[in-house]
């Protein structure tokens, strides 16, 4: 029998990592669309922008370090860090903010460890985490869905804000984010911790406008609609079993079911689980994040363990800390738990444990 080693990624079907990277990128698409329908053209715009920025990073890397550019430029994996990015940020992001968490990503967080294969850290969440603490104001401003927006930019205004700060007729973020009675609206996850704070239900809030969608209102206008998008590309992975069920199902059932709890000890104060499950990242974290084959647990059982500890943590950091979303800071806290997760799960060697047999057995 021939044994063979490779080092990471892993993945028990027979396709390369472009392969692989490309049918993420494909599964990615429905999420992005929709994410694009209700927060208009900057999100394709910074989609575009991550991309390029990503792929001449990785290339200029490559070149110093004197390895080949053409075979791993087309493994796809910088621009699905990239794509991860550009979802992760708001669609009006100043474009120098989003070219410096791409660097961050491709240079620090892959690369100074040795890149695809060796980074102990979600790149693109290191990335989002730079970003976040860096630059929390601008970070914060995502656009009203056009559902709620008293004014929508087309094409040419979402470029020139990207990469001015204005429309073309003069508009900054600030004025695009109020709708149409003057109040200006933030994220639904925003808007519940500052009405918490504030002394308000969780009930009373779900009566402001943001939170007044259609079919999802819980879910806030516009993000139930795109974390399912984001569900049905990720059910569609693993059905190709370019991921495995394990971490996904674990940290959804994970935030539901702690988020349940919470909400029957004290509704008014506790959000419910759709809220959770519906609003931020929680889909593109379970099926486009924590899935990385590179950063994640590599056991069966170390990945329930590892999808259900950010499931947890993302519901104790949104309800209990200073962010309002949390797979960010979830996930990292969990890449630092890999090897020891892995320590204690990795399967059984063949033949041990297994009682000698005496003579006369």
């Amino acid at each position: 029998m021939k044994l063979s080693l490779s080092s990471s990624p892993h993945q028990r079907v027979r396709r390369d990592t472009g392969q692989v990277m490309r049918l993420v990128v494909y599964a990615m698409l429905p999420g992005i669309l929709a994410q694009a329908y209700f927060f208009g053209w900057g999100v394709l715009i910074q989609a575009l922008l991550a991309v390029i920025s990503a792929t001449v990073f990785e290339g200029i890397i490559l070149w110093l370090r004197k390895r080949p550019i053409e075979r791993t430029l087309t493994d796809y994996s910088a621009v699905v860090t990239g794509l991860l990015i550009a979802i992760s940020i708001p669609p009006t992001l100043p474009w120098w903010m989003t070219v410096t968490g791409v660097f961050f990503a491709i240079v620090v967080a892959k690369h100074v460890y040795g890149g695809l294969g060796f980074n102990i850290f979600n790149p693109a969440m290191i990335a989002y985490v730079v970003l976040l603490i860096s630059f929390p104001a601008a970070m914060s401003l995502w656009l009203v869905p056009v559902t709620h927006a008293s004014i929508t930019p087309n094409l040419l205004d979402s470029v020139s804000l990207i990469f001015s700060g204005y429309t073309t007729s003069g508009y900054d973020v600030t004025q695009l984010r109020t709708i149409a009675d003057g109040v200006t609206m933030a994220t639904p996850l925003d808007t519940l911790k500052t009405n918490l704070t504030q002394g308000l239900t969780y009930s009373e809030s779900l009566v402001q406008p943001i939170f007044q969608g259609g079919f999802f209102d819980a879910a806030g206008a516009g993000w139930g609609w795109v974390s399912l998008a984001y569900l049905l590309g990720g059910v569609w992975l693993v059905r190709l079993k370019v991921i495995g069920w394990h971490i996904p199902l674990s940290l959804i059932l994970a935030v539901a079911i702690l988020s349940s709890l919470l909400h029957m000890v004290d509704s008014d104060y506790f959000a419910s689980p759709l809220f959770h499950l519906l609003n931020g990242a929680v889909m593109v974290g379970a099926f486009f994040i924590a899935t990385d084959p590179v950063s994640a647990s590599t056991t069966p059982k170390g990945r329930i363990i590892f999808g259900a500890a950010i499931g947890f943590w993302v519901v104790i950091i949104r309800t209990f800390g200073g962010y309002p979303d949390a797979i960010a800071f979830a996930v990292i806290i969990m890449n630092m738990a890999v090897p020891l997760i892995d320590y204690y799960t990795k399967p059984r060697t063949y033949g041990r444990g297994v009682r000698k047999v005496q003579r006369g057995d």
